[in-house]
This record gives C-alpha cells, sequence and structure tokens, in this order.
C-alpha cells in the first residue's frame, strides 16, 4: 500500500500544479491564447503524467503491489472525474480537436495551435515523470527505472486488429462526447469517465485504449515491438477515422466538408395542415351572397340567384 500512496500523492501533486498553472495563465494570458494553447498544454500534461503513474500501477502493481483490476478502474474512473472538473474545457486530445475542426467549430490556426500545446504538454509530461520515477520513492518506481530501457508495447494484438479497436474505441468516445456537448458538467463528466473506464476495460488488454494519438505516441512509440508506421496506423489513423465516423453518423455529414446532408434527408420545417383549402375572396364573397339570399324568416321566399 505504500506504493499506492506515494501514487496517490503524485497524481493530487500534478493536478493541483496543473490548476495552478491554468488560474495563473489565465489571469496572465490574452482569453484566445489561453483557450488555444495554455490550457490545452496544462490539460495534455495533466492527462499524460496521470496516465503514466497510472500505468505503472497496471503494469506492476497487480504483482508487485497485489493490486487488482477492480482497484485500478476505480483509480481511473477517479482521475477521469478530476480530469473532467479541472480541465476548464480543454480536451488535451488531438481527435477531439480535429473533430471540432470539422464540425466548423474552430478555425486552422487555432487547431494547429491546440495541436501543438498538446504535443508540449505530454513531452513535459514525460519529462516531469521521469524526474520523479529517479526519486524511486516506492518499489514500484525502483522496477520502473529497471525496466524503462526495455518498455514493452502497449500493442499486444495484431496492426490490423488494434486499428478497428482503437478506431471502435475513439467511435463510442466522440459519439458520446456529440451527444452529451449541450448536458451539464455534473451529468457530462461522469458519463465520460464511466465511458473511458469501461472501454479500458474491454480493450485495454489489447491496445491499452488510448484513443488519443498524443498520449499514445508519448507512451508507447518509443517501445519496442512494432515499427513507427504500424504504432501510426493504430493510434493514429484509427481513433481519427472512429471519430470522423461519429461525427458522419451524428450530423449526416462533415460540416467542413459537405454542407449537404450525406446520410438524413432534409424534411421542411413547417409543415402545411391538412384539410379543406383556405377560402379565397371570390368563396367569401360567394359565401355572403347566400347568406343574404337566405335570411332568417324569409326561407323559401328570397331572390333566386342567376342560373337557378
Amino acid at each position: 500500500m505504500a506504493g499506492l500512496n506515494v501514487s496517490l500523492s503524485f497524481f493530487l501533486a500534478i493536478i493541483a500544479l496543473c490548476q495552478a498553472a491554468r488560474r495563473a495563465s489565465k489571469a496572465l494570458l490574452p482569453a484566445g491564447t489561453y483557450n488555444s494553447f495554455a490550457r490545452e498544454a496544462a490539460g495534455a500534461a495533466q492527462l499524460g503524467a496521470c496516465c503514466l503513474e497510472l500505468r505503472v500501477l497496471v503494469e506492476l502493481g497487480p504483482w508487485a503491489g497485489g493490486f487488482g483490476p477492480d482497484l485500478l478502474l476505480t483509480l481511473l474512473f477517479l482521475l477521469f472525474l478530476a480530469h473532467g472538473a479541472t480541465f476548464d474545457g480543454a480536451s488535451a486530445n488531438p481527435a477531439v480537436s480535429l473533430q471540432e475542426l470539422l464540425l466548423a467549430e474552430a478555425s486552422v490556426p487555432s487547431t494547429l495551435l491546440k495541436l501543438v500545446a498538446q504535443a508540449l504538454g505530454v513531452q513535459a509530461a514525460c519529462t516531469l515523470t521521469q524526474l520523479y520515477w529517479a526519486w524511486e520513492l516506492s518499489d514500484l518506481h525502483i522496477l520502473q527505472n529497471l525496466m524503462a530501457a526495455h518498455c514493452s508495447s502497449a500493442l499486444r494484438t495484431t496492426v490490423l486488429h488494434g486499428t478497428l479497436v482503437e478506431g471502435a474505441c475513439a467511435f463510442f468516445f466522440h459519439l458520446t462526447l456529440l451527444r452529451l456537448q449541450h448536458s451539464l458538467p455534473i451529468y457530462r463528466v461522469p458519463a465520460v469517465a464511466l465511458l473511458v473506464t469501461i472501454l479500458a476495460y474491454t480493450a485495454g488488454p489489447l491496445t491499452s485504449a488510448f484513443f488519443n494519438p498524443a498520449l499514445a505516441a508519448s507512451v508507447t512509440f518509443h517501445c519496442s515491438g512494432h515499427t513507427l508506421l504500424e504504432y501510426t496506423q493504430v493510434y493514429w489513423l484509427g481513433p481519427l477515422t472512429g471519430m470522423a465516423l461519429a461525427v458522419l453518423l451524428y450530423h449526416g455529414h462533415l460540416p467542413r466538408l459537405f454542407q449537404r446532408n450525406l446520410l438524413y434527408s432534409q424534411k421542411n420545417k413547417y409543415r402545411t395542415p391538412r384539410g379543406k383549402p383556405a377560402a379565397g375572396p371570390g368563396d367569401t364573397q360567394m359565401s355572403a351572397e347566400g347568406c343574404r339570399v337566405q335570411e332568417p324568416g324569409q326561407r323559401g321566399v328570397g331572390r333566386q340567384l342567376p342560373g337557378s
């Protein structure tokens, strides 16, 4: 349990540090710079550092610390609750940023700036975490330092299967984000955290269920076992394809590329009520004449209409 306490302290310290960086940058930087760069960099650093430490618990915890999968999944759920509560609208995920671009919700320069910030954030997380591991505050970190030069690949299946798994995870993840985008954070954050936990439980043994290209690149691209092209196919092509399919299914088209709806027919918003057609001016006049012909008390003695 000593190793778990050290990891919990690290999680809290990272979240507090990144939260302080967010507040400071929000107070000092212009709103556009903060939204497109600072908060994305802080969110990516927080997500990357927590993911790296959690990966140590997942790989070494079961046989070196006696941690069961229920504890690790609960910890993952709690971490994503914390991420959702502190990210301040940042995605820390290149696929989500590109989704906003496809939906025409963000400009190309803003999206490129977010991608750069996310890459810098995960690299800062790697550097900070390795410095923390060098202190060897627990037995797990000692083992991690011994195994660092020979890290194992997160891809434990074939390249094609891994691509399909990452694409499916990204599809459900982005479809959930689209469905809950207008929901209150009190409902959206737990729902997303629960979905991430379920996907990690289902696909974790196969690909580690990243569905985040920047996070996967920082964690497993340098590990032996597969080529850079194979990693790119699984952890970049798979999630981006799943994201595009989620947008296409939800909206029926990709707003940035196609204005015409490709899946769903556009129905007329204003429908003509069924029934008798509206009376025209001539019909009104004829109706008035009919009323004058048969006035009360003069039934049968009124003058006849022409042609009767």
